[in-house]
């Protein structure tokens, strides 16, 4: 595992102001509207006359386009953008209930599996069995159905109860 080094510096693909080289340019209001086509040094004193800045926005163009603004706020507004963009990575979160848990450990654990619904998780409920409660399944199946109705509201089955060996296994997804 290699030593922490801080992120690199995002480097702008944009140009603004003196790294635009070309001239003529197509230049664009800070209200959005068209100023027509400029030399870039007039497009600059525009842009300076306002104490903002000359972006290049469209530079494959043929005049490129420019556009007069803040910077440093578009800058802001589109890292906001981006992290917006980042969606919740569902995770698989898990309850664990026996045939004999009482009700109110129940009720806790239902409620738990309500707050992982609520953050987009899955949820997989497992209802385990040991020694003799083997020959009891109808009794897991009972506390299983039980979480699911309680569940109902809020989740929806993804896969429906199933016996695994020792286990009975159901699996919830959000609604």
């Amino acid at each position: 595992m290699g030593k922490w080094r801080p992120p690199e510096p995002v480097i702008s693909k944009q140009r603004i102001n003196e790294q635009i080289r070309v001239t003529p340019v197509r230049v664009i209001g800070a209200d959005g509207a068209q100023l027509g086509i400029l030399a870039t040094d007039e497009a600059l004193k525009q842009a300076r006359a306002a104490e903002l800045d000359l972006v290049e926005v469209a530079p494959n163009e043929r005049p490129p386009v420019c556009r007069i603004m803040d910077f440093g706020k578009f800058k802001y507004q589109q890292k906001k953008r981006q992290h917006k963009g980042h969606s919740h990575q569902t995770r698989i979160k898990e309850i664990r209930v026996r045939p004999k848990t009482g009700d109110h450990d129940i009720e806790v654990k239902v409620a738990k599996a309500r707050e992982f619904l609520s953050h987009k998780d899955k949820v997989i409920v497992t209802v385990i069995f040991r020694g003799r409660e083997m020959a009891h399944v109808e009794e897991g199946r009972k506390v299983i159905d039980d979480v699911l109705e309680q569940l109902a509201d809020v989740s929806k089955i993804e896969a429906p109860p199933a016996h695994h060996g020792r286990r009975m296994i159901c699996t919830l997804a959000p609604k």
